[in-house]
């Protein structure tokens, strides 16, 4: 009985002797464990960079059988498709579940080794590359024409769904799905979960563009420039630097692809969770760094020097410094700090002492309340005593409490010092207005940290401090009393 694609199939586990064959790439695993092998090979030995199109030209088997040896993926951190994976548990109680994959067998045997519930793994070897009509062939071979059920998900597979009993299709590609109608014996279909193209969307993390509105800041506190023309520059500095920011959110899930997927959380970013195809993650990163980077250098040699800066400072933090304790915190304070350097370079005008300091003390209080809330994320969830990829231990909380709370303080105390002795006479009409600024602004450091400490922030608090209530109401009073103070509409 065919049902339509994407229309999940509650039937009963076939009984009898005919196999069941599992495809793996794409089917099983929603990843493509070639290219993670590969990706992990590349990481840990750069010189495989040069070997690879000699172990190409040997063949595809050979190619597969090196980069295995060179890399062994963790099976059990692998993203499998779980409501296959269930059915084939069920499956396996009443027949041979059969693993048959073109990846290479030491990846296949890990994979069956971790799961447990195929009863023969075929793979390839070295020699033969199984897949398509190769893997048809040796599947007859074995089992005699339509003598078993195959599991498949792409185009390559039409080979083998003429020569099975039953065609099951999940997740399947968009070169297969437009060629459904080829695959007469269907029995039962499930479509993928996500769209590429929405993966790749979320991948690039739209919502924390949020951060890049730091660059507006040196426009609003410039007095002697045209700030119609001002705006436009920086809106193209905010594009600028928008673009910049996801292709380092992807390359930063393409580094900590492995540590992700032992996270609680963020083994669902796409990448992690295998909704993103990692060559796609690869060349989608390359634009957007490119495109962004040009569009830079087109506002200004300055403006683009401020973020080729803000790219290096960033690799180094996702290569090695987000590892350092309290170091990792302090440079994300500094990448914040950047966007409004970069906003000031982008409009020409020199930004404030006291406006860097303020940020790097309020955005370092920011940083270690991400630590802070990463470290609860993992009570009781019975994953590593560290956060994975980094250095920080449980024994960490009251000590990362502590120097949020004193350098959020201290980020209080910067603007008092500005409101006292670092204003520009004529700047503002009401000065005074301003340490109301300090109050509110002191309220808001107090509220989080004490919603910190009682659990209550998940995630990045930049974002948190966007979507909650309390703190919008809280920013919408700030500008209001920094409008007022410089444009006091009474005497």
């Amino acid at each position: 009985m065919n049902h339509p694609l994407g229309e999940p199939v509650p039937n009963p586990p076939a009984s009898g002797d005919v196999p069941l064959v599992v495809d793996l790439d794409g089917t099983l695993v929603l990843a493509d464990t070639l290219h993670e092998s590969l990706w992990r090979a590349v990481r840990l030995r750069p010189v495989l960079l040069w070997q690879l199109p000699g172990l190409l030209l040997s063949g595809k088997a050979t190619f597969k059988a090196a980069v295995a040896k060179h890399a062994s993926l963790d099976a059990a951190t692998l993203p499998y498709h779980e409501p296959l994976l269930e059915r084939l548990r069920l499956e396996a109680a009443n027949r041979p579940v059969v693993l048959c994959t073109g990846a290479d067998e030491q990846v296949a045997r890990a994979v069956a080794d971790h799961l447990g519930v195929f009863s023969d793994v075929m793979a390839s070897d070295g020699q033969q590359n199984l897949t398509g009509a190769d893997k048809a062939t040796a599947l007859v071979a074995r089992f005699g024409e339509a003598g078993f059920d195959y599991v498949g998900n792409d185009v390559v597979d039409l080979h083998v769904f003429p020569r099975a009993r039953r065609a099951w299709i999940v997740n399947p590609s968009s070169a297969l799905k437009r060629r459904i109608a080829e695959v007469s014996n269907a029995g039962e279909m499930h479509a993928a979960t996500e769209s590429v193209a929405r993966a790749l969307w979320r991948a690039m993390r739209p919502h924390q563009w949020l951060k890049n509105v730091l660059v507006f800041v040196p426009l609003l506190t410039a007095t002697d420039i045209d700030h119609v023309t001002g705006a436009l520059t920086a809106l193209m500095a905010f594009l600028a630097f928008s673009l910049v920011a996801s292709g380092v959110y992807l390359a930063n899930d393409l580094l900590d692809l492995e540590a992700d997927r032992r996270h609680p959380r963020k083994r669902r970013r796409p990448l992690a969770a295998g909704h993103l195809p990692l060559p796609l993650a690869v060349l989608a990163s390359t634009g957007l760094f490119g495109t962004g980077l040009v569009i830079a250098w087109a506002i200004s040699a300055m403006f683009g020097a401020a973020l080729c800066v803000y790219v290096l400072v960033t690799l180094a933090y996702m290569l090695r410094l987000k590892r350092v304790p309290i170091l990792d915190s302090i440079v994300l304070a500094s990448l914040y700090t950047l966007r409004i350097i970069g906003g000031a370079a982008a409009i020409a005008v020199v930004p404030s002492f006291w406006l860097l300091a303020f940020s790097v003390f309020f955005f370092m209080s920011l940083a270690l309340g991400k630590r802070f809330a990463e470290l609860v994320e993992l009570e009781g969830t019975g994953s590593p005593s560290a956060i994975p990829g980094r250095e920080y231990r449980p024994e960490d909380l009251q000590t990362l409490l502590a120097q949020g709370n004193a350098t959020g303080c201290a980020a209080v105390v910067v603007m008092a010092l500005y409101i006292h002795s670092g204003l520009e006479p004529g700047q503002y009409r009401f000065p005074e207005l301003l340490w109301l600024i300090c109050l509110v602004l002191l309220y808001w450091v107090s509220k989080f940290w004490l919603n910190a400490q009682r659990r209550e922030i998940v995630g990045d608090p930049v974002i948190w401090a966007a979507t909650n209530r309390v703190s919008r109401g809280l920013a919408v009073l700030a500008v209001v009393l920094l409008v007022a103070a410089r444009w006091y509409p009474f005497g």
